[in-house]
């Protein structure tokens, strides 16, 4: 059996999910998971941030606008007057439901249940398709398997004995619908997997039934040496290992969610990249072993900040690096790279919520300098110590461009670097054009 994800802008419209049908309508088991409608998440948090700063009228306006946008692609989605009207009716319900929380109070567990509206809406719309098509297929609510714990992290025990459950209701049956995103927590309520979790929905659902392959489907053929937004000429990587994925996810390649390779990796499931308005493309394979190409790709992370702590207590002092890092484990702010001296510690981190305390925390130590807008660029490929010269290339390629900070060594995966803000359009075009295109 196979997992086919798809995102929000592969089913934005009534024609990209006309699209569907010929790529799910195959006769092999598959799963298909689906992002809410493109812009829908957005709006939806807009209503949910509304009602809670009480601003119903507000909430009243976007609800409406959303609802008059889902009537306009009923209409334009179905042929019939039979499913004309399921799919009005689907509409009227679910909107109905959203406007009764602008009647009463509102607190953060109704919040999460007006986000997963997204994700109930486009599998529903998308069931009627296929049964208006005479295309047979199971509508497998997802808040009936997909569930988190207290820590908010999945519970993939009771996601894979529940999603058995279910599947074993149908055993003749080959295509089956259900939402990503969406969950319950550990008492039962609505929640979710946070952004970009229909992509780790996808990835638990093939760890839970052990898939033959997962498919992320998105708008693009799979992941590319460069950002196209700012790189001429990039190309599509055809293989990547697990490790090399996450590396660039994590650092900005926005095509994948950094959590979702994870389940798959664990059980060594292949994870495929596909392009929905391309789908005779191959795309990316994500599998356990690297093809052993040196440099595959560049991503790039904003927004950034810097924070050194220098200290002359430092020096051969055990447990300095404990005390300081202790700060960022108080306000729960991840670290994403690490330098060090005889005395001073620089470290990255893109979540400044908490940045005046971590500030005034670390003072306790040393003198703290903290620098912003910098950004993180991350060289992605096969790095052992054996393989001789490729540092070389790499910071020959930025000899015009200040670099404030080097992470090499610590993964065979990447190179990372940190540069200004301001400097990463040029730093990605220089890399691109002396590790790729000179070649």
């Amino acid at each position: 059996m196979k997992v086919l994800k798809f995102g929000g802008t592969s089913v934005g419209t009534s024609e990209r999910l006309k699209a569907l049908m010929p790529i799910v309508n195959k006769d092999e088991p598959i799963i298909v998971v689906l992002s809410a409608m493109a812009g829908t998440t957005n709006s939806l948090f807009e209503i949910a941030e509304n009602l809670r700063k009480d601003k119903k009228q507000i909430a009243e306006k976007i609800i409406q606008k959303l609802e008059e946008n889902y009537s306009q692609i009923v209409s334009k989605l179905f042929k019939s007057e039979t499913f004309l009207k399921k799919g009005n009716e689907l509409i009227l319900s679910h909107f109905n439901y959203i406007k009764s929380f602008t009647k009463k109070s509102f607190t953060i567990h109704q919040e999460k249940a007006i986000l997963a509206q997204g994700e109930l809406l486009s599998t529903a719309l998308f069931h009627f398709l296929l049964e208006e098509e005479k295309i047979q297929s199971i509508l497998l609510p997802a808040l009936n398997f997909m569930r988190i714990d207290r820590g908010a992290e999945p519970d993939e025990y009771y996601i894979q004995e529940n999603l058995k459950r279910e599947l074993q209701k149908y055993p003749n049956e080959k295509l089956f619908i259900t939402q990503g995103y969406i969950c319950r927590n550990a008492f039962g309520e609505i929640d979710n997997l946070k952004r970009g979790g229909s992509d780790y929905t996808a990835s638990l659902i093939g760890a839970a039934i052990n898939a033959d392959e997962v498919q992320i489907w998105t708008d693009i053929d799979g992941f590319h040496n460069g950002d196209p937004r700012y790189v001429d000429n990039t190309s599509v990587i055809r293989e990547l290992s697990f490790e090399e994925a996450a590396e660039l996810a994590y650092f900005g390649a926005k095509i994948l969610h950094p959590s979702s390779v994870r389940p798959c990796k664990d059980l060594g499931i292949p994870v495929r990249l596909k392009n929905t308005m391309n789908s005779s493309d191959e795309g990316t394979i994500i599998k356990s072993t690297s093809n052993g190409k040196e440099i595959k790709a560049i991503a790039a992370k904003d927004n950034i900040t810097t924070i050194k702590i220098k200290s002359g207590r430092m020096l051969l002092a055990y447990g300095f690096l404990r005390k300081v890092f202790e700060v960022f484990e108080i306000y729960k702010t991840p670290v994403d790279v690490i330098t060090t001296s005889e005395v001073a510690v620089s470290v990255t981190i893109d979540n400044c919520d908490h940045l005046g305390c971590i500030r005034d925390e670390l003072s306790r130590y040393g003198t703290v300098e903290v620098v912003e807008d910098q950004s993180i660029i991350c060289v992605v490929g096969d790095f052992i110590a054996e393989r001789k010269g490729l540092a070389r290339r790499i910071f020959n390629a930025l000899a015009d461009i200040p670099i404030r900070m080097i992470s090499y060594g610590g993964s065979d995966h990447n190179v990372t670097l940190l540069v200004k803000q301001d400097d990463k359009v040029k730093a990605l075009q220089l890399l691109n054009e002396n590790l790729f295109t000179n070649e």
